[in-house]
């Protein structure tokens, strides 16, 4: 809980644009610098952006088969592998939804997708399933939407007609609060958890007042948080500030930048997320209720082009909560997207690891987690030097498929090699 406040008038007109809707330091996502600079070092930290890549160049081609599932997309940016595996339900940025088939490489665009705001990082973000799919048939999407005052992240449901190539009953569900005059950091990801709970982020929409009055250090909005929702978009009796009237119902943590990945431990059920530094200062954390991450009071970025720091180390306040992970102003950075725990059978060596796709790195990123304890081991892709944007398991087969962020992009598979 904070004590400094502004109203929402005062937070539309504080807002910083950034000069290219595109995003900063050279990458759509907030990109990493390389310069070197001083910063606190959070547990499992790295410390230099030749740990990053190291043995990058000597991925083993001996245990995996790496294959083009999909060729042809346009920015791919969310994946979910329907139950049977008789589908890959793929976002396009640009607007599309489309159903693929994984054996013949055939696609379907699926009508019913509403209208979206595809303008800088905005456009049609995550796509999930319904922990329930098989008897609901519920698809739910996040997508960036125009309206009075800007723009916003919203989350939308619809029935899948697999037959009809449509989604049926499509409505808006949750619409993040403020919309503002601003095109980056939407977020935004979208998971169940075992509960059946829906959890949604949402950027920090690139405010540049790095003080306590920062809106992603404010509870009077969405910005800046991960949110937790019911399926139909209803609050939680539960989440941690119902009963705050000067906060947001559906903020379930606080002080989060930029998230883009979230997935929960298969063993704990925690859920765990991603986030973008400013410069360098990416993160992996492990959500508590109520919790607040940091951001910008207290992080391990620098400013942008400078060697800055953004806010205090984590360890210097005892009212946030440090990443698990992270890379810190000078590491050279890993703007992270995407990730997955790895709970397939055909990998028996990977269960329980993290996977998390590589924006400015270009690989797949692939740790082990020991409770909280995350450690690098040998990345994935490297090789194919491409952006990623998303990862899923399939839960049939095991295989993982990869989005690659590119105008023309392929689904890559990664199955046992033969």
């Amino acid at each position: 809980m904070v004590d400094a406040r502004v109203s929402r008038r005062r937070l539309l007109a504080a807002v910083a644009l950034s000069s290219s809707v595109t995003g900063c330091a050279g990458t759509p996502d907030g990109g990493s610098g390389a310069s070197e600079s001083a910063g606190s070092t959070p547990r499992g930290t790295s410390t230099g952006p030749d740990r990053a890549r190291r043995s990058a160049a000597s991925e083993s081609t001996a245990d995996v088969a790496v294959t083009e599932a999909l060729t042809g997309l346009a920015n791919p940016w969310g994946l979910a592998v329907l139950p049977d595996e008789s589908g890959l339900l793929v976002t396009e940025q640009a607007g599309r939804l489309l159903l693929a088939d994984l054996d013949t490489g055939d696609r379907t665009t699926l009508a019913g997708v509403p209208e979206v705001h595809a303008r800088g990082q905005g456009g049609l973000l995550d796509v999930t399933l319904h922990p329930d799919f098989d008897s609901t048939r519920l698809v739910y999407f996040t997508y960036s939407v125009a309206g009075e005052g800007g723009s916003t992240t919203r989350v939308g449901r619809g029935r899948l007609d697999h037959d009809r190539g449509r989604l049926t009953s499509v409505e808006p569900i949750y619409t993040a609060r403020p919309f503002v005059e601003s095109n980056g950091h939407y977020g935004s990801r979208a998971v169940f958890d075992t509960e059946g709970y829906l959890y949604v982020s949402v950027g920090d929409r690139q405010f540049k007042d790095f003080g306590p009055n920062h809106v992603a250090q404010l509870l009077d909005d969405d910005l800046g948080s991960v949110l937790r929702l019911h399926d139909d978009g209803s609050i939680p009796d539960s989440n941690p500030f119902v009963d705050d009237p000067d906060a947001s119902d559906a903020v379930f943590t606080y002080g989060n930048r930029n998230p883009q990945g979230l997935t929960i431990h298969p063993e704990t059920g925690a859920v765990w997320e991603t986030e973008y530094g400013e410069r360098d200062g990416d993160e992996i954390n492990v959500l508590e209720p109520g919790a607040n991450y940091g951001w910008p009071v207290a992080d391990n970025s620098c400013e942008y082009g400078t060697d800055d720091p953004v806010g205090v180390p984590h360890e210097e306040r005892d009212d946030v909560v440090a990443p698990v992970y992270g890379w810190p102003c000078g590491s050279g950075g890993f703007p992270p997207s995407g990730t997955t725990f790895y709970d397939g059978e055909a990998f028996s060596d990977w269960r329980g690891d993290l996977f998390v796709a590589g924006l400015a790195k270009r690989y797949l990123a692939h740790f082990t987690v020991d409770g909280r304890e995350v450690t690098e081991v040998t990345p994935l892709l490297a090789d194919r030097n491409q952006r990623l944007r998303d990862v899923t398991v399939s839960p049939v087969s095991g295989h993982l498929y990869v989005a690659v962020d590119a105008d023309t992009a392929p689904i890559y598979r990664i199955a046992p090699a033969d």
